[in-house]
């Protein structure tokens, strides 16, 4: 708690310098907050200070506000414990001071410390400084004055795509820009930074309050004008996020009122959207996501992560080439592997391509697209494994052929490799039964494509060893991914959780709901698309195979449509061939295809499952839930089994793995603002009118009766023991 402080020292030229000390990021904790007042306070009453510089510790100037008392906030509803920073502290105390106030920034001024500098009298900065407003990211708005000083600093336009976009920019464009007055080398920040303020203070330079100007906004017709295009733009790209348009609101409120007035109206409806379910969902997930660096028995045992240099990938398809392109781009050696010529020089060329593409789209500069390159090489045999770190096996869904892969590494490869296999749904335990070194056997599953999707599913059986997941854990956060630990079991944590949305799909189109209109209504819900349509992306022969597998591991709940059957009989394979529930043709967006409603005529007369032979009547509501709620029913079995270590780590999982809409909380945080008893009482009705597939878990009844979250910790039971 020591460390959470502000300090104040006052130098022989009348300088003084408060420091923000909360490390890591120097987070405006609510003490921060109360220290920054009193310190600007007494530096403003005290003679021998001259002028005052602010800055941050440990080389970062302020990463923003602390978003664990927003957590605070939603969980009691009560807003007032958030401090009134923006007028009591930024206009009437920083800006309006009769001291001159410089920023010396450095690192990072994010969110909330970006607004404290932007109420600055000048800014210098640290060459490669993040400067950024990202609390759209968060449900909110920026709530320190930074939608009314932004603008007037580096005009309307670029700020509202910095806010909207939640993207930082670097400190040299802040200072083309006219967001920072000067860039000097990190040795020499403060020095500059005091004799500037001394500058202002003598009226050698100019003493400028942000708030005040407005040379940089246009004419009011101007200012509309960008504005209107905005909204326009976020209806289109943020249609469920009321922050976007709210902040547009309050940028056009100071333009029209004066900067005052719009520092005003920003406070009242930052309180306002704080208490917001979006905003609730989008920190439950940004709290979600810092909370799977946490796993017991494997992080708190005080264990060394240890670095893997090489790693080698056996199949080089789809999946194979994405792992590979990940890797090689973090610096990682790759050893490519395939049955022969042809299939490695394929492999190798999916990868040149996925490199290449970002070179092309500006991403990566050419010499580190070259250098990357020649991390990778390609072979036909495991000479070369003789002294890898870790194998990811990536073939086709095969036991018998990763049971004898599996065996040969295990024979060639160093005793501190690990060995990973990057299977969607097969037991773990099956594909390494016949080994000896059972402890060094883990999943890897990446999601397609393998160097897009953020999500890294690390799966652990019983006799995984405790340093192994942590290396793997290591190597997920090297390359960029975020890691979650589940357990063992068919399709793990998140293809296990949604293995209901597909056949929940085929499900209502069965009991004569349009397919399109499945599609719309979960596509306005917020996810990317629709099942229909997902189906067509993925291809349909994984369709096929992993509804065996769900067959084989839960008979008693699993729905089966013959549809795809049928689509693949009349010759379409979704976007593969162009042609599913969709068109897909080049250059134009996918169209649904009227041509296979006999197709669904044809599954209907097949399953006979609409009552009386006629189509059901519903509302959108009705569909969004029939579709969803077998899903957080499969959640729920999931979390009573203890397939992941904490409800949270399947929110997460549920947004980066298949899309889940993030404002939304995930899955399992999505249900609980539905309700348990709503989700169970529905459910029940369901399977006594539709059968088995939606009929309630154990777990999702408990809860509904008792009342308690479905997040809630379950007291350890154990089934839950035994998976983690």
């Amino acid at each position: 708690m020591s460390q959470i402080r502000v300090t104040m020292e006052v130098g022989n030229d009348g300088v003084a310098v408060i420091t923000i000390s909360n490390p890591p990021v120097n987070a405006l904790a609510i003490p921060i907050i109360a220290g920054l007042k009193e310190k600007f306070v007494e530096a403003t009453e005290r003679s021998d200070v001259k002028a005052i510089v602010l800055t941050g510790k440990g080389r970062r100037f302020s990463g923003g506000f602390d978003i664990n008392v927003f957590q605070k906030v939603h969980g009691t509803g009560d807003s007032s414990v958030l401090p009134d920073v923006s007028v009591d502290l930024i206009v009437n105390t920083i800006e309006d001071c009769k001291k001159p106030i410089v920023a010396a920034v450095e690192g990072l001024a994010l969110g909330g410390g970006l607004e404290f500098a932007l109420g600055c009298h000048a800014r210098i900065a640290a060459p490669r400084t993040q400067l950024g407003l990202p609390e759209l990211s968060l449900g909110v708005i920026p709530g320190f004055g930074g939608t009314q000083r932004l603008p007037r600093l580096v005009g309307l336009s670029k700020a509202i795509e910095m806010m909207l976009s939640s993207k930082p920019i670097m400190s040299e464009e802040g200072e083309k820009l006219g967001l920072i007055d000067a860039i000097v080398p990190s040795g020499e920040l403060l020095k500059v930074s005091r004799r500037w303020a001394l500058d202002i203070a003598d009226r050698r330079k100019s003493w400028l309050r942000s708030l005040h100007r407005t040379d940089k906004i246009g004419s009011l017709a101007e200012a509309r004008k960008v504005l209107r295009v905005a909204r326009q733009q976020a209806k289109k790209t943020a249609p469920n996020l009321p922050q976007h348009q709210a902040c547009l609101d309050v940028i056009e409120a100071g333009i029209v009122h004066g900067g005052y007035n719009g520092v005003l109206e920003e406070a009242k409806v930052f309180k306002k959207l704080v208490l917001s379910d979006t905003s609730k969902g989008l920190v439950h997930v940004f709290l979600a996501q810092r909370a799977t660096s946490k796993v017991p028995n494997v992080t708190d045992v005080g264990l060394k992560p240890r670095q893997a240099k090489k790693v080698a990938i056996i199949g080089g398809g789809l999946m194979g080439s994405g792992i590979a392109t990940v890797l090689i781009l973090s610096n990682i050696s790759v050893v490519l592997k395939e049955i022969n010529s042809e299939y490695l020089l394929k492999g190798i060329k999916v990868i040149e391509a996925n490199v290449r593409g970002l070179v092309t789209r500006g991403k990566l500069t050419m010499d580190k697209a070259e250098k990357a390159l020649s991390m990778l090489k390609g072979v036909l045999d495991y000479a070369e494994f003789k002294d890898v770190d870790m194998v990811i096996e990536a073939v086709i869904e095969n036991v018998p052929l990763k049971q004898k892969i599996f065996s040969e590494i295990e024979k060639i490869c160093p005793p501190h490799c690990i060995l990973a296999t990057n299977t969607s749904t097969i037991d773990l335990n099956l594909i390494g039964e016949k080994l000896k070194s059972q402890d060094r056997v883990i999943g890897a599953h990446f999601f397609s494509p393998a160097h897009v999707m953020p999500l890294l599913e690390i799966v652990r059986t019983e006799k995984t060893a405790p340093q192994v997941i942590l290396d793997l854990m290591t190597v997920g956060k090297v390359i960029k991914k975020v890691p979650v630990v589940v357990g063992n079991c068919t399709g793990f944590a998140v293809n296990r959780t949604f293995f209901p949305y597909g056949q929940g799909a085929h499900l209502l189109m069965n009991l004569g709901v349009d397919v399109f209109r499945i599609d719309r209504v979960i596509s306005n819900f917020g996810f990317p698309i629709g099942p229909f349509q997902l189906q067509d992306l993925a291809g349909y022969g994984v369709a096929l195979a992993v509804g065996k597998e769900y067959k084989k591991a839960f008979p008693d709940r699993v729905f089966k449509s013959p549809l795809v059957e049928l689509l693949v009989k009349s010759g379409r394979n979704g976007k593969n061939n162009g042609k599913g529930f969709y068109i897909y043709e080049k250059g134009s967006r996918p169209k649904p295809d009227a041509s296979i409603l006999p197709l669904v005529e044809e599954s209907r007369q097949l399953t006979k499952i609409m009552p009386g032979g006629k189509p059901i009547s519903v509302t959108d509501k009705e569909i969004l839930e029939m579709v969803l709620f077998p899903i957080v029913n499969e959640a729920c079995r999931v979390l009573h089994e203890g397939i992941v270590v904490r409800a949270s780590d399947l929110d997460i999982a549920s947004v980066l793995g298949m899309s889940f809409p993030n404002y939304r909380g995930g899955i399992v945080f999505w249900a609980d603002t539905v309700g348990a008893n709503h989700v169970y009482k529905s459910l029940k009705k369901w399977s006594e009118m539709y059968g088995n597939f939606y009929k309630p878990s154990k777990f999702l009844e408990e809860r509904a009766i008792k009342g308690m979250p479905l997040s809630a910790p379950a007291t350890a039971s154990p089934s839950s023991q035994s998976r983690l």
